[in-house]
């Protein structure tokens, strides 16, 4: 008996944000899907405009497992996560050591599969997964704000800032054509 999708399946149980009083909850596998959909975005941006030559498909799999080690360390707040290079490096080591528990969680051939998606942290391609992701939490701090719920107001400028310091023409692309979408209701959507 194999125990890696089983595993997969509790990141609906690990919520995110657990220090800031949220709105609407959001789990590891609802942001992991919403990071694949944008980091897919971003490659047909770049590859659409700007004369990339990415993998889209490849780099949205890659987002949808970004997650993966947080069904065993939980999801570590961002202040702590980075609060100096000591944590930073101890809390790396121990995605590391986690992502590798996880893989022992299949036969050994696919998990050798799984071994090159899980661990491209430091492939070309995973830029564009971490570009998603500042993207997806600046967007739940739209999502808060537009709900009311002003706790998101300083994460939301620390977050854009973080954004435009990517210096990234297709960041910039989606940041510009498509986020303010992101604002409108239902009916404004509809019209």
């Amino acid at each position: 008996m194999y125990k890696f999708f089983a595993y997969l399946n509790r990141m609906k149980y690990i919520n995110r944000w657990s220090l800031m009083r949220s709105t609407v909850t959001e789990n590891i596998m609802e942001h992991s899907q919403q990071v694949a959909v944008i980091a897919h975005a971003l490659a047909m941006i770049s590859n659409t405009y700007f004369g990339g030559n990415l993998d889209a498909n490849s780099i949205a799999v890659k987002a949808i497992f970004h997650e993966t080690s947080e069904v065993i360390t939980g999801d570590l707040p961002t202040p702590i996560k980075y609060f100096n290079d000591e944590i930073r490096t101890s809390y790396k080591a121990l995605e590391r050591y986690s992502n590798e528990r996880l893989l022992g969680f299949l036969p050994s051939e696919l998990s050798a599969k799984y071994a090159t998606i899980i661990n491209a942290d430091k492939d070309e391609e995973y830029k564009y997964v971490k570009y998603a992701d500042k993207i997806c939490a600046y967007l739940k701090c739209v999502d808060e704000l537009n709900m009311g719920n002003s706790d998101f107001t300083s994460a939301k400028k620390t977050l854009r800032k973080e954004i435009d310091d990517f210096d990234s023409q297709e960041v910039n692309y989606f940041m510009e054509n498509f986020v303010d979408a992101f604002s409108l209701t239902l009916d404004e959507l509809q019209s």
